[in-house]
């Protein structure tokens, strides 16, 4: 067990050396834990997958504790068993993985109890950073190593068995088909399995293909089917299909190439990423890849483990939207046909927008507009824009909230994407009714019959809100849909089309027909107009006190509506006090801004640095809520360089409270010199309010700063000190 240990520790050393040794630039990837946000119980935490492979991969490989099904990860800290290694397209865990393929090693004789054996592992002989994953398993007492890193497309696994015993590995059970080629050394196969397939329209076409190739020839192989074996067997089609291969060496490497296409073009994907490169060149390839992403923010000094807090959400944040073209060409899940283009795939919309969008402008802008350009091309191939595509239409969650990235981006100065079809997606969203919107009430996660968008638009357009008796979660449906009319007007206006952006600014006022100014709560109206007995209902995910400031594109008319500053102030009040505000889950968390625009910004300063805090450790358990593909960890990274995007759509940023004594934002991906710094003098954990700020030598007479203002270059420098400075700003 010593032995095993400092053979652990030498690796780890090791590794870290030759990181350094083969770059010019420090290894951000040290301190981008992929474990974080892993552990947890039920709902308190982030729900995240220790994912291999570069920024943005089409196909994450990721060790398994546990089968995966929708509301499951496929990897939890707390579990002690691995089910197998898997290359996944499970994005999160409320969402299907799909076209899945998964390898299990084992020892000795091939039975059918080894394929679905679980094999008990620990975390202290395990390594995972963002391009190389490795765990020590045990089989009834025998140990393996299996080692993975990835491309965004394929992957390496090296599985490492005792001397003197039999090799096997394992493709576990899948709904497709396999085969068995001992001339090349590979098994081939696909797998037609969504989890997510209630959810959305059939997809006839659809399937994952894959193609391992093994380094050593084969000394038994079989299929299998339904848990039976069938030796010698090359060839099987069925709905719940697997292989085994057995091979005479302790070490076995298998490389995996992965397409939506076809098997040529999984065969061209292990040709241009994998084929003429080793194990360790892959490994260092993709450090570099996730080096170029992460040092595009730097931090300097302050505490070790939000650095490392930063460092592990730009990983998370950088992992969706997938990739999902394959040079130049993609299967589209919203026609079931292949197009020529560049795509990309899995966007939590409902939660991305808020936070992680925006902050790819500054850590990966060169992918905006081929994201952007992703969403139009749904619109055109299915008819309208996704909220949740998993990998095709889902009605998870609600609102068009599409709209918002791209009136956002465009805000922003963002080009290289179709503006007038962007456009055109935007006004469908807007003005047209899903089907039979009249007569269906809707609901989450209820079977497929048409896409939604902005279900009970048809109320919300002729009497100003969606009711209650009408429509599924109608209160927020309506706040939600008032936003997305604000953008939606955004682009119209950049686009000249002045009398639409009038009508949906106008339109966006709507969310004040639900304000109940007896309970002092937007609440649920019925259809005729009353007010619903049940001051609960009509609400996704959260309470009234969840929404109740929700309408963050009108935020002067809000404080209006609520009695002015003041009483607008007292109610986030009694909402912090009274532990009704939730940051585990993403509608509030542009709340702890609000006191900037309420004449009281030391009031955010101090909400920031609490829940910066409190919400977010540098541990398995490294946040609260779920992190829901970057969200919560975008709200850190913005928090830690001390503003926010409160109201995506528009180029305004709200300030907060810096968490380091310097950050730099690096501009322009090609050219370094192009940097935005961020100079907090005196800031701790006690030093968390602001004394003045200035940006190149011009000091702030408000609690906002301009888009144009960070990506013009330059340096903000706060004085922090450990008093709040209630009349800097009036």
């Amino acid at each position: 067990m010593i032995r095993k240990l400092i053979l652990l520790l030498y690796f780890q050393i090791a590794t870290t050396i030759l990181a350094f040794s083969q770059s010019d630039t420090a290894d951000y990837t040290r301190y981008a834990d992929p474990l974080n946000g892993t552990k947890g119980l039920i709902f308190y935490y982030g729900r995240t997958t220790p994912f291999v492979g570069p920024p943005f991969a089409m196909t994450k490989w990721s060790a398994c504790t546990q089968p995966g099904r929708i509301g499951r990860p496929i990897y939890q800290y707390l579990n002690t068993h691995i089910t197998g290694f898997r290359a996944t397209h499970k994005p999160a865990m409320w969402m299907g993985d799909y076209g899945h393929v998964t390898l299990l090693p084992a020892v000795g004789t091939m039975s059918s109890d080894k394929l679905t054996q679980d094999l008990t592992y620990s975390h202290r002989h395990e390594i995972a950073t963002p391009q190389y994953y490795s765990l020590q398993v045990s089989q009834k007492g025998k140990k393996m190593t299996v080692e993975m890193t990835a491309t965004s497309r394929c992957g390496i696994l090296r599985f490492s068995y005792p001397e003197r015993e039999q090799s096997d590995v394992v493709i576990a059970r899948l709904h497709g088909h396999i085969e068995i080629d001992t001339i090349r050394r590979e098994i081939r196969g696909w797998n037609t399995e969504r989890e997510s397939e209630a959810l959305g329209p059939p997809l006839p076409s659809f399937k994952g293909y894959f193609i391992i190739r093994f380094d050593q020839p084969f000394t038994q192989w079989g299929t299998t089917d339904s848990g039976q074996l069938h030796g010698g067997t090359a060839s099987i089609s069925s709905g719940a299909c697997g292989a085994w291969v057995s091979f005479g060496q302790h070490r076995v490497e298998a490389r995996v190439a992965t397409s939506f296409i076809s098997f040529d073009q999984a065969r061209d994907n292990m040709a241009r990423e994998i084929d003429d490169q080793g194990f360790d060149q892959i490994v260092s390839r993709t450090r570099a890849e996730w080096n170029k992403y992460l040092s595009r923010i730097q931090v300097d000094g302050g505490d070790h483990h939000a650095r490392d807090i930063v460092y592990a959400g730009m990983y998370h944040a950088l992992l969706f939207p997938r990739e999902f073209s394959e040079y130049g060409r993609y299967y589209s899940a919203f026609d079931d046909k292949i197009h020529e283009g560049v795509s990309y795939n899995d966007y939590s919309l409902w939660d991305t927008y808020r936070a992680e969008h925006p902050l790819f402008l500054f850590i990966a802008p060169e992918r905006v507009p081929g994201m952007i350009q992703s969403l139009v091309h749904m619109y055109q191939e299915g008819g309208w824009m996704p909220k949740w595509p998993n990998p095709t239409y889902t009605n998870i969650m609600i609102g068009t909230h599409a709209d918002a990235v791209i009136a956002d981006a465009m805000v922003k100065g963002v080009k290289g994407f179709d503006e007038k079809e962007a456009y055109r997606a935007c006004l469908k969203d807007a003005m047209t009714p899903p089907d039979g919107d009249a007569h269906k009430y809707w609901g989450d996660r209820v079977p497929w019959t048409a896409y939604e968008a902005r279900q009970g638009l048809t109320y919300y357009d002729k009497q100003g809100y969606v009711p209650v008796d009408k429509t599924a979660e109608s209160v927020s449906c309506t706040m939600e849909y008032a936003y997305d009319d604000f953008c939606v007007a955004q682009v119209a206006k950049m686009l000249g089309h002045m009398d639409t952006s009038r009508l949906l600014m106008q339109r966006s006022l709507h969310y004040k027909n639900l304000y109940n100014s007896e309970t002092e709560f937007f609440a649920p109206k019925k259809y005729d107009g009353t007010w619903s007995e049940d001051t609960r209902a009509g609400f996704t995910e959260g309470s009234p006190w969840t929404y109740l400031f929700s309408a963050s594109h009108d935020i002067p008319g809000m404080i209006t509506l609520m009695g002015g500053r003041e009483h607008f102030m007292e109610r986030l009040d009694e909402m912090f006090r009274g532990w009704h505000y939730v940051h585990e889950n993403e509608p509030g968390h542009n709340y702890t801004y609000l006191y900037d625009y309420a004449g009281a910004p030391w009031k955010t300063q101090r909400r920031v640095a609490h829940y910066r805090h409190t919400k977010y450790r540098d541990q398995p358990n490294g946040m609260n809520g779920d992190d829901d593909c970057g969200q919560m960890s975008a709200w850190y990274i913005f928090s830690s360089l001390g503003f926010y995007p409160v109201v995506p759509g528009t180029d305004e940023y709200a300030l907060g409270s810096p968490a380091f004594p310097k950050a730099t934002l690096y501009l322009d991906p090609d050219d370094r010199s192009k940097k935005f710094e961020i100079i907090a003098h005196h800031v701790s954990r006690i030093n968390k309010y602001i004394q003045s700020v200035t940006i190149n030598g011009h000091k702030l007479d408000q609690p906002f700063i301009h888009h144009q203002d960070i990506v013009s270059g330059g340096q903000m420098i706060f004085e922090m000190g450990p008093r709040p400075q209630r009349k800097l700003w009036k």
